[in-house]
């Protein structure tokens, strides 16, 4: 680390926990982000901030003017823009010692493999379930930690599956793919803009702790924000033994 680096990141240095070593792990860690909007906004900012010394970031919508109300990463000039590149402009203003990888796609198949592969945390930020259950057999097949996050209305969950570790429930132990589930987007039920900011949060939290490795992760508890009421609400997790994905592993 230089001197800049040391005073930039000397609030982190100071927490006994992380230090320089940790925030050192940090500066070397990969990240890939899947999803510039809502959840992924607060994400990308404070990995960006945090120091993560590349950040691989992923989507292939474009900003909407109904996107500015929560998605904080996008600003009103670029309207029309590729959320991946408008996150990628902002991200690098925050932070220009870093490296921001930009993939203007859904990811699938060897492209996904590879950059799952590539990754010290994974981060699961996007919309749609077939994306969330491709991101997660891709982390299960090189046991690659993955932080997964949801938000709809006022409610939001979150939770860590650590698939380095056997004993890991994955994505698919939560929810099965069964092919018809449908689809809560934000466009059809809305969403309470500072609810995924809270989600997204604890998402960035969960990935800098995993890369420091300090704290006690979200690995086998799912995380339950109710924000009408401002409840939180810890439900355990474990693996399912017939699960297709991770039932044979380990």
């Amino acid at each position: 680390m230089n001197d800049d680096q040391l005073l930039r990141y000397s609030r982190h240095i100071l927490l006994r926990e992380i230090d320089v070593p940790g925030q050192q792990r940090i500066l070397d860690a990969r990240v890939l982000v899947i999803g510039a909007g809502g959840l992924g906004s607060p994400v990308l900012l404070y990995l960006a901030a945090s120091g993560v010394g590349h950040i691989t970031v992923c989507d292939d919508d474009h900003v909407d003017i109904s996107n500015l109300q929560r998605q904080i990463v996008h600003h009103a000039d670029a309207i029309g823009c590729n959320k991946a590149e408008s996150a990628a402009a902002t991200m690098r203003a925050i932070n220009p010692g870093i490296t921001v990888q930009v993939l203007a796609q859904r990811l699938s198949g060897s492209v996904l493999a590879n950059q799952v592969a590539a990754a010290s945390v994974v981060i699961d930020a996007s919309d749609n379930f077939a994306t969330r259950h491709a991101v997660n057999r891709a982390c299960m097949a090189y046991r690659k930690p993955l932080v997964s996050g949801a938000a709809i209305g006022f409610d939001g969950q979150v939770t860590v599956f650590d698939l380095r570790s056997p004993d890991s429930p994955c994505y698919h132990c939560l929810y099965p793919d069964t092919g018809s589930s449908e689809e809560m987007r934000c466009a059809e039920n809305g969403v309470f803009s500072p609810l995924v900011g809270m989600i997204g949060t604890v998402q960035a939290a969960e990935a800098l702790k995993l890369i420091c490795g300090v704290g006690e992760s979200l690995n086998g508890r799912l995380l339950l924000l109710d924000a009408l009421n401002m409840q939180w609400r810890s439900v355990r997790l474990q693996k399912d033994a017939a699960c297709v994905v991770c039932g044979r592993q380990g």
